[in-house]
């Protein structure tokens, strides 16, 4: 039964995952399904097949001496010499433990942030903004020496230019760009995705040398939920807020981002305002000719835009027919004047200078974003390579949020933010059923509160391993080592159940409490040590892999130094709670 409600604990401790209803929970939700089937298999096989087995390839035992002793090889000596003394000093022990505690807690400010790591992909997307309002023959030439210069490298296998829109959404992760003239994105595949770095260290420059006008973000793919633009801040206005005054505290926050030298890429996702000619209409000429606003606005756009007029098929596809006038008349405008315009109801003609009173030049706003019906303009920006957002968010979010709103209007964070923090929210309703059933199931195994209280405390040790271990390898502490940390918590108290559980066999036996609290140490220390050393073995193989590197590292050096806790900590929290002398002290 110990056994069965270690099993238990250490699957609840995956429950959150499970229990997710956010992205990242139904991205990781295979993770509780595995293990939980693993351990709950497990467990039935240690119950039945193993033993059996066990009768039947183990050798017989050996007689032994009379007075043989286990524990007395040299191992066992020095670590009850540990033991025995970590129990006799034990307030000073337990001080020692936490000012390393503290001291882990310092240092995880230490340990680089990150959601989501990138993809191990050998390819890599690059988002070409040329300022709006942009020709796509325009932006279609740039691309195509862009094209060059990637081609022209040994590195790249290939590139694959999509103008005007994003491609199929051929990962899910990538949300393909809206259609858009002066918008463009490249997809370069690499022989090796090691070289993706160096080839992005050597391009960037080379772009904001040739294109000074455009902006040319180059990002990696991503595993997990992920975003173009990493940094997104949200200020929303009124039903019918001023564009103006939201315009103005975008670029608020853009100069604070200009300050930062970690961003490289940044813009308001309603980009720029483009110029347009407008025709000053006449009411009162119009009328008497019968020319009416909307005869003018249909002249104009024959002549510029053009209107479609028919399909014209080519094989499996169809291409439509423009009627416009041709480059040159649409290259000036100073053949406006004589644009004829035809009245509604008229078969003839006349100049458009007769129903107008010349041609204004003002501007106008050719994206207007809305979130929940109401006026939104997000700022959008990219952290520079091998920078973290968090990073990035350490130094510029308070003053970010130091800037005043107008009454009525409100900002709030969005992209990779948004996502951690939405991510990190959707594991807490799962959290509080695997907090009950773990408390469930130790009262009930132990019949008393003391032992559980023993348990939870050494939990938050493991934060001293975890923060060692990120920091020695080097590696940021994500989603995954943050589901990675919970899992660990499940491992020790399995541990820590198994040894208090010794502990009462041995009090059942007869035995004085001290001695019964050392020897369950000494017998419990092989199988804990064992079992610690073959998880953290399974683990080795994800070293490699960029998307679960941080919950190896998380479990491994936790369960290392959590193995630690178990043999050393517990005890030493039972003989306090429980008052129990060590002979060291007259006992």
């Amino acid at each position: 039964m110990p056994l069965l409600g270690a099993t238990v604990v250490a699957v609840m401790a995956f429950y959150p995952i499970g229990g997710s209803k956010e992205n990242t929970g139904e991205y990781c939700l295979s993770l509780f399904t595995v293990v939980g089937v693993s351990l709950v298999v497990s467990w039935f096989v240690s119950m039945t097949l193993t033993p059996v087995k066990c009768l039947d390839m183990l050798p017989d035992p050996k007689p032994r001496e009379e007075g043989y002793d286990p524990f007395g090889s040299k191992f066992y000596k020095i670590f009850r010499g540990l033991l025995e003394k970590a129990i006799r000093l034990r307030i000073l022990f337990i001080a020692a433990m936490l000012g390393l505690l503290v001291a882990s807690f310092a240092g995880f400010g230490y340990v680089e942030q990150l959601f989501f790591p990138s993809s191990s992909m050998s390819k890599f997307m690059v988002d070409y903004y040329a300022p709006q309002g942009t020709r796509i023959q325009t932006v279609a030439e740039d691309i195509k020496a862009l094209e060059e210069k990637f081609l022209a490298d040994e590195r790249v296998i290939s590139v694959s230019s999509f103008i005007g829109a994003g491609p199929p959404r051929f990962y899910l992760p990538v949300e393909p760009e809206s259609g858009n003239s002066s918008y463009a994105q490249l997809i370069v595949n690499l022989h090796d995705f090691r070289e993706i770095d160096g080839l992005l260290e050597e391009t960037i420059p080379w772009v904001s040398e040739n294109y000074p006008d455009s902006m040319a973000p180059m990002r990696k793919f991503d595993v997990g939920p992920a975003q173009t633009w990493k940094f997104q801040y949200r200020i929303s206005g009124p039903a019918v807020a001023d564009i103006e005054v939201l315009r103005g505290l975008g670029e608020e926050v853009l100069t604070i981002l200009r300050d930062e030298p970690m961003i490289s890429s940044m813009q308001l996702d309603w980009r720029q305002v483009v110029p347009k000619m407008v025709p000053v209409y006449n009411q009162e000429r119009a009328r008497f000719a019968g020319v009416s606003r909307e005869d003018v606005a249909n002249a104009t756009k024959r002549a510029y835009d053009g209107l479609p007029i028919g399909l014209y098929r080519e094989n499996d596809e169809l291409w439509p027919i423009i009627l416009r006038h041709v480059e040159d008349d649409r290259a000036s405008l100073a053949s406006l004047d004589i644009l004829q315009v035809q009245p509604g109801f008229s078969t003839s003609s006349l100049p458009i200078a007769q129903v107008t009173d010349g041609i204004d030049l003002d501007w106008e706003e050719t994206l207007i974003y809305r979130r929940d019906r109401r006026r939104t303009m997000t700022v959008q920006a990219n952290p520079e390579l091998g920078v973290t957002l968090p990073t990035v968010m350490n130094k510029i979010r308070a003053k970010v949020e130091a800037i005043e709103l107008p009454v009525g209007y409100k900002a709030e964070w969005g992209g990779t933010t948004e996502d951690s923090e939405k991510g990190q929210k959707a594991l807490i309703p799962g959290l509080v059923p695997t907090f009950a059933v773990i408390l469930f199931i130790l009262v009930a195994l132990f019949n008393a509160f003391r032992p559980p209280i023993v348990i939870m405390l050494t939990v938050p040790f493991a934060m001293i391993g975890i923060t060692s271990g990120l920091l020695a390898f080097g590696a940021p502490f994500g989603f995954m080592a943050l589901l990675g940390a919970m899992s660990l918590m499940g491992m020790m108290i399995k541990n820590a159940i198994v040894l208090l559980d010794e502990v009462n066999i041995n009090l059942a036996d007869g035995m004085e409490q001290y001695d019964a609290v050392v020897i369950a140490a000494l017998a419990r220390l092989r199988p804990v040590v064992l079992a610690a050393a073959t998880t953290v073995l399974g683990v080795v193989p994800l070293l490699q892999d960029v998307f679960w590197v941080g919950m190896a590292i998380t479990i491994m050096a936790g369960l290392a130094f959590g193995t630690v806790l178990t043999m050393l900590v517990v005890p030493v929290l039972y003989s306090i709670f429980y008052k129990i002398p060590s002979p060291g002290k007259g006992g």
